[in-house]
């Protein structure tokens, strides 16, 4: 393996890490303190953050579905698909392992993505589907399409804050994951998995849509 690739698989493990802790530190929050506002603050701020810190270096996916929907729309090598999600399952699973080891014994379970009440499994896969599809067309077109006025810089602040928003509009339908890794993690430490389908598939099918729908789009050739 290149040096420049461990670099990268560094950076998303190390990414990945940040992002679930501080998002995972947001649940942990609002059940020791009953304060639900932590939780999109904790995911949209965190996911920024870690791009700012280290998109730099591996282009800041820390989601698996990202990378595919990228990968999809011919913005990432496909060679690159496998390294990517296990370094963004290991930064997840460790990010999982902290939670359980600093914070109180529900906070963990309380990380498990799991449809909100009353939701069923149906529509809480239909709504991951959809939000995933328009956040990996905002991830596309703000961190790859140069032809965008906000290319680049402003890549951290409009991820993050789609997140943010995300979080706080669905976070009681479908939980808001968007990310197969960030429910996968806590779910294998915690031994919960009966619901973690619905978040491989949606995400996944969602990016993977939304890959497509930007190579629609974009006029410039494929890297």
């Amino acid at each position: 393996m290149q040096p420049d690739m461990i670099k990268k698989l560094a950076a998303e493990f190390v990414g990945t890490f940040g992002f679930f802790f501080i998002g995972y530190s947001g649940i942990a929050a609002t059940v020791d303190e009953n304060a639900s506002v932590y939780v999109p603050i904790g995911f949209g701020f965190g996911l920024a953050a870690m791009i700012f810190a280290l998109g730099h270096i591996s282009g800041g996916h820390f989601n698996p579905a990202v990378t595919a929907g990228l990968t999809a729309g011919g913005r990432f090598p496909m060679a690159d698909v496998v390294p990517y999600w296990v370094a963004q399952l290991a930064g997840g699973l460790v990010a999982a392992v902290a939670v359980r080891i600093i914070y109180s014994g529900n906070a963990l379970s309380a990380t498990v993505t799991k449809p909100g009440p009353g939701v069923s499994d149906g529509t809480a896969l239909v709504v991951e589907l959809i939000f995933t599809f328009l956040f990996v067309l905002v991830i596309a077109t703000v961190a790859t399409d140069a032809r965008a006025p906000w290319n680049g810089v402003f890549a951290p602040l409009a991820i993050g804050l789609f997140i943010f928003t995300q979080a706080s509009v669905i976070g009681g339908i479908s939980g808001g994951s968007l990310n197969p890794a960030i429910s996968l993690a806590p779910a294998i430490v915690d031994g919960s998995l009966s619901d973690v389908w619905i978040y491989i598939i949606g995400p996944i099918a969602g990016a993977l849509l939304a890959g497509v729908t930007h190579a629609y789009f974009r006029e410039e050739p494929a890297v």
